[in-house]
This record gives structure tokens, sequence and C-alpha cells, in this order.
């Protein structure tokens, strides 16, 4: 192939020292038709193949090959074929003898026409993209996966992340909650992928089925939700680019925290502190552009959401409630009522009717127990033989005051001294630990070893007046005797303190 050098030279014989193209074909011992075809491009044009490649082996196949790469279109990505399974296919079934480099080239050419093209597309304010990710956490000093909910304003690339223990329905709503009041409106649309929390089916023609708890959310906020094409996750890439910038940067290095709420505020601040930058091709920060996207949002309305899920259930006979394979105590006095478990993020309540019957942290752990002592103390005051062996009991850690007031009961009024003891505790139904604790140090004090003694001290405190005790109904108690005085013994006191040396 002939210089770029060489075409100048001869170009310029030709055109300016105005030479014959066959003066110049002699002159550089190159042919006329070569300089023929310089004077028509300046510069060399290259290879030019005129005729398709030949391929004689692999052409009787083509048609196989083709219906096979089309056919892949329809299939999970993981599971389409290499240009390497089509060759061994060639061989194995067809017969095939010829190399595999061409094999090679055929596919790469149809991945290259088949290669999808996309539109640049305008970003109007007000509108947004929700996505979760993943990433490691830790939380209370233990490391765990958390689960982030991730909303972007494509207009102005705004970020709200939040996490939570698990990708579930009440995140899904609580994050929404938060993300309208962190950027103080609702968007006007959100698009999102096809998750289930959203989703309940797709049907024929594309349209989308909401969940129960998606249309209620919808309702409450109106915003219109739109939904990316099946497997197309580029057409939420606004999103999807949060994701990998709050695994890489928000959530790197590993961010450790006491409590998922206050690792939350950390995350909070990283978004803040985002509006302050610049986005390439953009004019302005990102919380000057974010000005025009707050400006199109809907108002946020009276009331927050009931960020939720809602689901039935029944209390057994050891009045414990199941939800997600672990089982939650309520009052024994609800044993075999239907009830309605309210699950959040970080609670939950159980309901009967419009009463919450109990209230309990939260946990994602499997096959776990979650008591609360007080919810048994009725049928173990009627039971009182289960005292020791109370499984709701036996994680409570209480003051050692308790333990004494137990141990003097039992020693005074055996089986029944428990039973009062039992009684004490009962008083935590209505009353604080703190003011409970200090009406047994009291009655500890006194000596008024009774559950009436301990209820007594404990009013007494509350109406701030002292504890005045009538032991004339209770005989077992111990009574303090009192001799009247003789005013002849203080006489007697000085006298012998006037003998003494």
């Amino acid at each position: 192939m002939h210089t770029v050098e060489l075409y100048a030279h001869v170009r310029r014989y030709v055109a300016v020292d105005h030479h014959s193209q066959r003066e110049a074909a002699r002159h550089f011992g190159i042919s006329r038709d070569m300089v023929a075809k310089m004077m028509e491009n300046a510069q060399p044009p290259g290879y030019r193949r005129t005729a398709a490649v030949a391929r004689p082996k692999l052409d009787p196949f083509m048609g196989w090959i083709t219906e096979t790469l089309k056919g892949d279109q329809q299939k999970h990505r993981k599971q389409r074929h290499t240009a390497q399974r089509i060759f061994e296919r060639l061989k194995a079934e067809h017969g095939y003898t010829g190399g595999y480099t061409v094999i090679k080239d055929v596919v790469r050419e149809h991945e290259r026409r088949h290669r999808e093209m996309f539109v640049p597309l305008v970003r109007p304010p007000g509108h947004a993209q929700v996505d979760f990710g993943e990433a490691v956490v830790i939380v209370g000093g233990v490391e765990q996966k958390g689960h982030f909910l991730a909303m972007d304003l494509p207009h102005s690339d705004a970020p709200f992340v939040m996490v939570f223990p698990k990708e579930k329905t009440e995140a899904f709503c609580l994050g929404h909650a938060e993300a309208f009041a962190w950027f103080g409106g609702v968007p006007q649309s959100i698009l999102y992928d096809n998750t289930s929390i959203a989703v309940a089916r797709i049907l024929d023609d594309g349209e989308r089925v909401r969940t129960q708890v998606f249309g209620q959310l919808l309702s409450h906020y109106l915003f219109r939700d739109r939904f990316a094409r099946v497997g197309k996750v580029n057409d939420k890439g606004n999103v999807e680019g949060l994701v990998k910038y709050t695994q890489r940067t928000i959530l790197t290095p590993i961010p450790e925290a006491a409590d998922w709420e206050t690792l939350n505020l950390q995350v909070r601040e990283r978004c803040r502190q985002r509006r302050k930058e610049h986005v390439r091709g953009s004019a302005g920060t990102i919380g000057e552009r974010m000005a025009a996207d707050v400006a199109a949002f809907l108002p946020l309305p009276a009331a927050p959401f009931d960020c939720c899920r809602l689901v039935p259930g029944r209390v057994s006979s050891q009045s414990l409630v199941r939800f997600e394979t672990n089982d939650y105590s309520v009052p024994v006095a609800f044993g075999h009522r239907q009830v309605l478990i309210k699950a959040y993020v970080h609670d939950v309540l159980i309901c009967h009717g419009a009463e919450v019957i109990a209230r309990h942290a939260r946990s994602y752990e499997r096959d776990t127990m979650i008591f609360d002592p007080l919810h048994y103390l009725p049928l173990i005051e009627q039971k009182v033989g289960s005292l020791d062996q109370a499984a709701p009991l036996a994680n409570w850690v209480l003051p050692a005051e308790f333990l004494v007031l137990r141990r003097l009961m039992e020693s005074r009024l055996a089986k029944a001294g428990s039973r009062e003891y039992v009684g004490v505790l009962r008083l935590l139904e209505g009353f604080s630990l703190t003011q409970v604790h200090q009406a047994v140090l009291t009655a500890l004090r006194l000596g008024a070893i009774s559950y009436d003694g301990v209820k007594h001290c404990l009013l007494a405190a509350l109406d701030g007046r002292p504890p005045r005790l009538d032991l004339a109904e209770y005989p077992h108690l111990p009574v303090a005797m009192v001799a009247t005085t003789d005013p002849g013994a203080y006489n007697d006191l000085l006298l012998a303190a006037a003998e003494s040396p």
C-alpha cells in the first residue's frame, strides 16, 4: 500500500507542477491507473472488499446458526450460545469439518447487527426512578447484608438512600415516605423495575397488575407509576448508576453504626454532601438543579402513609402469634383469638379489633420466640408452680432486691409467698420499673414483706407522703414492739454518765 506522503508528492506533481499523469507514472515508478486513483483521493482509501467472503464449509450451516442465535434473544443471557458452543454442536450434530475462527466471526457480526441502539432522552424536572441494592454494613457490632432503597431524580441527579435489614414491602413503603419528606414533595412519576413488591403479575399485553399495598401507596401520594421493560435495566439507567455509586462511595468503606437509625443518618449526610457536586455536562450543582425538581413536585399529603404490611394471625394456646417463622407474645387474655399483625420495618404490632394488644421489636432471625414477660403474669399467678420454669421470665433481668423480696416472702408464706411475689411483678403492668423498684426498697427497709406493703409504699411515693403501715390485719408480719418511755430512765442515764471515769 502506498503511503500518504507518496499521494501528496504525486498530486502536487500533477496539480501544482502541471505534469501529465503519464509523466507522473514514469517519474514515480507507478502505474497510470494508480496515478488516476491518487488524483481522485487525497489519501489512501484503504482496502475495500468487493466480494463476500467465501466460506464453503460453513455456508451450508448458516441458516441453522442464524435461527439458533435468533432464538437466543428470547432466552436468559446466561444460557445463550457462545461461538464455542455453536462450534461444538456443529461438529457433534451436523458433521461440520471447518474451523472455529470463521464461526467466531459470524457470531461477532450477528451480535453487532443486533446490538440495541438508544435514543437520547430529555429528563424533565419532577420525575424519579427507584431501585433496591445490597451492601455489607455493620450494625450493633454485627456484620450483615443491608438492603438499601435508592431514589434518583434524573433531571438533577439528586439522590436519596435508606438502608434496611431486609427488602420487604414495609421497607419499600417507608423508603418512599422518607424520600418524599427528604425532598419536600412527591414526584409526578416514578420508574421501577418489575419488583414483586409492586407488581403482582404482568398480563399478556404488558399491563401490570399492582399489589394491594402498592396500590394504596399510589392512592395516598397520587404519583404515576411507570415500569421498565422486563430485563432492560438501561430503561432506568440513572438509578442503576445511583445504586453503584452508593455501593462504591456512600457505603465504602463498610459503614458502622450502633443501630439502623444512626446508620441512615450517616447515609443521609452523604446524600446531602452529594448536592454540592457538579455532574459532567450539567450547569450548576446538583442542589441548584434540584430546585427545578422540587418546584415540579406534587404536594405532600396531610398525613404520612402507614408504612406497614397487614397479615392476619391467630393466638396459640401458649399466647403466641406467628409471623414469618417467628413467634411473638400477646396477653394471655387474648388466647385462641383472631388478630391482625401490623409489620413495620423495626416493629411488630398485634391488634385485636382497634386495640393494639402487643408491641415488639421486630426480629429478622428465624424460628425465635419473642416474649414480653408481663403478658404471662396473670397466668403464672394462677399457676404459680410454673414460676421457676416459665420461658417468658427466663431472660427477664430485674434488680437484685426483687429476688431478696421473693426469698423473704416464700420463707414466711411458702407457696402463698410466691403468689404474692407474682402480684408484686404485676405492678409493672401499670407502673414503671423504677417506681416499683423504689417501692420494693422501701418495703424491705420497713419490713413490710408483702404485696400490700409494696403497693402501699408505691402509692404513698406517688402521692408524695410517707407510708403508714397498719399491720393489724397481717399477724404473720414482724411487729415492732415499742415500750412506753419512763422519765426516770433519763435520770439513770445521767447518773451513770457522772459516775463513769
